[in-house]
């Protein structure tokens, strides 16, 4: 399992003194552990659930730095850079801007959508074949812009 891995990895990065790989692998066995104890029922998370997880955290390094690089903290924002450079090695590979257009077509040709009054169905059906390998946002946007 994907945890177990980013266990394994926390193990080789203590012994190898990487303190950002460390802090790094610590912060997503943490959210990961809140995760699973979040809610009525604590749960053991799946590695689709962790890879959810993991990009929230991914979510979080980017707006950080941005935050920090508005405030004039070059330094800080360069340290949520080197940790989001660590969580994106777990994340599948994302869609350029080519392969997300050609999806986007495909999901709404195959589902019959063209009205904007579709948007929610598209946005399900896009959302279930994009599986985060692509901004929301992006996504949302080319969607709106297919359907008239």
């Amino acid at each position: 399992m994907l945890i177990d891995d980013i266990r394994t990895q926390m193990t080789t990065a203590m012994k190898a003194k990487d303190a950002t790989r460390l802090r790094t692998l610590r912060a997503i066995i943490a959210a990961v552990q809140e995760a699973e104890v979040s809610g009525s029922q604590s749960t053991t998370l799946d590695d689709d659930g962790v890879l959810k997880v993991i990009a929230a955290q991914a979510k979080r390094r980017v707006e950080a730095a941005e935050a920090f690089e508005a405030g004039d903290r070059a330094e800080k924002a360069a340290e949520e850079r080197a940790e989001l450079v660590i969580l994106e090695e777990f994340l599948p590979s994302g869609l350029d801007a080519n392969e997300l257009e050609a999806l986007v077509d495909k999901v709404l040709a195959d589902g019959g959508l063209t009205e904007k009054a579709q948007m929610g169905q598209a946005m399900k059906a896009v959302n279930a074949e994009v599986a985060g390998r692509a901004d929301g946002r992006a996504v949302a946007d080319l969607v709106k812009s297919k359907l008239v």
